[in-house]
């Protein structure tokens, strides 16, 4: 429908949209956090950890799917699109999450967040190569730099310039940013041709199920199933389900890189619900520093993209 395109192009809507996205996958920090409590997933029980994201993401992908079905979409996709879309819920969603909840596992939810912009700056590179009309700036690189220098500087160590880095936790809190900077433009051109709701609900059901095998297989098990930590499960599916498909709807009507950009609040939202929530340090000298480094970066590459756009 021409008002429906019309609503997803306004800068209003997709602001208040993104806002509300990039608050809900920054509660992911600190819930997954207490979903390890919670369940009792040890740092070393990979196993256990990825039955825990896959039970997340099955139920997300399956609420996407009964809303679809509810809101009479048909679920059924063309035979031609069966393979893309079962590769994007491996990359997306699989490949994704198996780096992010063992980087999780490694790292504190604060130092986490901020690893986690560098998706936002992958996704703005990516964007360069990929579209024509979404070429890098002098002002976009020089945000990138800013916010990678907020990345260098949440990883220093208390004792001078120590680096506090480890490739199991930061290491694969990045590599996870870059596989979802990366799917999300690969899930932008399905969307093209597919109903962006049900191309989420079969991804997230998809990458959930492998992760779900992938836990089985290796003998993962969770312990300690009650009230509060399936309310805990409960609201980590529905943001995602939430999340991913309204990301979805503005990717199909905006350029990546101006979506990108407001990955950068992810770490902010990120920072403090972690702190509010985990009790971690937030306005430790480095932290404070990243955070004023990956903002300055949001102001640099947003402001060039509101007078391109606007």
């Amino acid at each position: 429908m021409p008002s429906s395109t019309h609503l997803y192009s306004d800068r209003r809507f997709v602001v208040g949209v993104a806002l509300f996205c990039c608050l809900l996958w920054g509660s992911a920090f600190p819930a997954v956090k207490a979903g390890y409590a919670l369940l009792h997933v040890a740092k070393s029980d990979t196993a256990a950890q990825m039955l825990f994201a896959g039970w997340r993401f099955f139920a997300a992908g399956l609420i996407l799917l009964v809303l679809a079905v509810a809101s009479r979409r048909p679920i059924a996709v063309p035979r031609a699109q069966i393979g893309r879309l079962m590769g994007l819920g491996v990359f997306q969603t699989t490949l994704q999450y198996v780096f992010f909840y063992i980087g999780l596992a490694h790292a504190t939810g604060v130092k986490s967040s901020i690893m986690n912009a560098t998706g936002a700056f992958f996704g703005v590179v990516l964007a360069h190569f990929l579209f024509p009309n979404d070429k890098l700036t002098p002002r976009k690189v020089i945000g990138c730099l800013l916010g990678f220098a907020g990345v260098l500087a949440v990883n220093l160590g208390g004792k001078g310039f120590d680096f506090e880095f480890s490739l199991l936790g930061e290491g694969f809190v990045v590599a996870a940013a870059f596989v979802l900077a990366a799917g999300s433009i690969w899930g932008r051109a399905i969307s093209q041709t597919c109903d962006p709701m049900v191309m989420t609900g079969w991804q997230l059901a998809i990458g959930g199920g492998v992760l779900l095998a992938i836990g089985a297989v290796a003998g993962g098990h969770l312990e300690a199933f009650d009230a509060r930590s399936l309310a805990l499960l409960a609201y980590m599916a529905g943001l995602s389900a939430a999340a991913f498909a309204l990301w979805s709807l503005l990717l199909k009507h905006n350029p990546v890189g101006l979506l990108a950009v407001f990955n950068f609040l992810i770490p902010v939202f990120g920072v403090l619900l972690s702190a509010l929530f985990l009790h971690e340090p937030v306005l430790a000298w480095k932290n404070a520093a990243a955070l004023a480094l990956v903002c300055g970066g949001i102001v640099l590459v947003t402001g060039r993209a509101r007078s391109r756009q606007g």
